[in-house]
């Protein structure tokens, strides 16, 4: 590494990073450094799509954040991993692929942030894609990162799941992600060929090959490095020595909405008496950096299953052996998939304008990590209010890089989000007991058909939920007193330095992150060229009268407004 000095340098080899790094160098010319706190993500934990659940519960890949106590959780703490690896949480996560509602980004327009709006979004997200099945005016076919629904619903759980939601009176939806997200149909997954396909997959390795990108692993930022108002590179810390690399053009920091507020933070960017708290001396005052803290909250709705068809009984080491090794040979069978192959898109009652409830269905009734929850044969949906009001935020407390800065969401202080679980359980229940499950449906495992009281969901909610492992918003864009980023991703008040991940949506959209993190970052990377923005999308985008009609008729609970 004799040259440390380049055009730009990019902090994080995450979600957005990767994309950026191959962007940014496509035009041989601009001499980029990446750099990443964590090492190789070729591990076949990683790259096998059913082994989800170690990455992210392992130290070597993932940051393994703790939140404060959490008040309206009966002061629970939460964990919080973010990816530290190639890839960054793209290599951690559970590959679902949900790009939101066409208004989450009609609402960050409306938010101040300028031609974010869907319209000018629908271009980068076909751009970043190969979807299975073809392009068309909402999907793409010709982008770098490969998008499929896994084993095709091959377990008539995941078809029985789809089934009931319409027949509680919701829309089926063929493609979540093309003109219509509300209803209930298969879901979608970033896994290409059998393997993960994390932004380290699609985008970084191709650029990896040219010689004007540098990366480097196991590198930990201190700060950007600053003079007045400008940034100019950043210092961090290498082998046991500290390094610095200069910046002719740009700093763009990709570290996620833990990271790039905190390293802001560190540089002497954000609150006045947050960064006195800590001892850091004031360089831009930014009241809004690490405010306005997001995140999705879920539960597991688990019921037992009356046929011996569920993943439940897979989960021996004979059988794990079998579907390892079938996966090692052919990157096929159920090691190909995360095993989310159904969902669904509901509102949460009569006059929400978009959908604000989500589902995963599961055909396994077990934790996040793997755990079985029973003996026997069970299935699980996963659900969570989307569109969440209560607010935290991510403060650093250390000059330390190394001290993980304060993590506490707020989870549940509005009386809308608890207003929201409540429903979550009540749509549930009635969708699950549509005659379409009836010869797989048993006995209610979580919550129990004993809670139905606001006071007992409540209480169950509190001690059941957990993060979906979506934060958000920390950065946010806009023009605002509290808007960290212009809508060109550049920060306020100073020059050459930008952020560009998911700490930048003003507010969290309908669904999984990964994917509008990758829009952001192909749309950003067009900003940080000076090219012309592709040209707005006039695809329309909801539901035809007829299915508007038929949905009134039937169920008036439904009803669009």
């Amino acid at each position: 590494m004799s040259n440390q000095n380049f055009d730009y340098i990019i902090v994080g080899a995450g979600s957005a990073g990767c994309v950026l790094a191959n962007r940014l160098t496509e035009d041989g010319q601009s001499r980029v450094l990446l750099l990443e706190t964590g090492g190789s993500d070729k591990s076949i934990f990683i790259q096998m799509p059913t082994a989800l659940s170690i990455p992210m519960n392992t130290k070597k890949y993932a940051w393994q954040f703790e939140t404060e106590p959490e008040p309206y959780l009966d002061n629970r703490r939460m964990h919080c991993p973010r990816g530290k690896v190639l890839g960054g949480s793209s290599s951690i996560n559970g590959m679902v692929y949900v790009r939101g509602h066409a208004r989450d980004f009609d609402e960050w327009r409306d938010h101040g942030a300028g031609d974010w709006d869907y319209a000018h979004c629908l271009p980068y997200f076909k751009k970043a894609e190969t979807w299975a099945f073809g392009g068309d005016q909402y999907r793409g076919g010709e982008g770098p990162l490969g998008v499929n629904n896994g084993n095709r619903m091959q377990n008539p759980l995941y078809q029985a799941f789809v089934d009931a939601g319409v027949e509680a009176g919701y829309f089926h939806t063929g493609d979540y992600n093309g003109r219509q997200q509300e209803g209930f149909g298969p879901m979608h997954m970033t896994v290409k060929n059998g393997r993960r396909w994390s932004t380290a997959n699609a985008y970084l390795r191709p650029a990896m090959q040219r010689p004007n990108l540098t990366v480097v692993t196991h590198a930990l930022v201190n700060k950007v490095l600053l003079e007045g108002k400008k940034a100019v590179g950043v210092s961090y810390q290498y082998q046991g020595a500290e390094k610095q690399a200069r910046v002719s053009k740009e700093v763009i920091l990709s570290a996620g909405s833990i990271g790039s507020p905190h390293i802001l933070q560190l540089s002497g960017i954000g609150a006045k008496e947050v960064l006195a708290k800590a001892g850091i001396e004031l360089k831009h005052e930014l009241p809004g950096v690490g405010e306005n803290l997001q995140d999705h909250l879920e539960f597991y709705f688990q019921f037992r299953c009356k046929q011996p068809i569920s993943l439940n009984g897979k989960l021996d080491w004979w059988n794990k052996f079998k579907i390892g090794s079938r996966w090692l040979l052919n990157k096929d069978g159920l090691g190909a998939t995360n095993h989310f192959e159904s969902c669904g898109f509901i509102r949460s009652k009569a006059g929400v304008e978009w959908p604000d409830l989500q589902y995963h269905f599961l055909p396994a009734a077990m934790r996040y990590d793997g755990k079985e929850a029973f003996d026997g044969h069970g299935f699980q949906v996963h659900i969570g209010h989307n569109k969440p009001k209560s607010r935290g935020h991510v403060r650093v407390v250390s000059k330390d890089p190394q001290t993980a800065p304060q993590i506490l969401f707020n989870y549940l202080e509005h009386e809308d989000d608890r207003e929201g679980f409540r429903a979550c359980v009540r749509l549930t229940r009635e969708i699950i007991n549509q005659p379409a499950m009836d010869a797989y449906r048993g006995a209610e495992i979580q919550p129990g058909e004993q809670v139905s009281s606001d006071e007992e969901i409540d209480a169950f909610v509190r001690q059941a939920v957990e993060s979906a492992y979506h934060p958000s918003c920390t950065c946010k864009m806009g023009t605002d007193e509290l808007a960290v980023v212009d809508p060109y991703t550049r920060v306020r008040g100073m020059e050459g330095l930008r952020v560009v991940d998911s700490s930048i949506f003003p507010t969290i959209p309908n669904g999984n992150l990964n994917s509008p993190t990758i829009m952001v970052a192909e749309r950003a990377a067009d900003l940080i060229r000076g090219r012309e923005p592709l040209a707005p999308s006039d695809a329309y985008v909801g539901m035809d009268d007829q299915w508007q009609q038929r949905q009134r008729a039937s169920k008036p609970a439904r009803e669009l407004t």
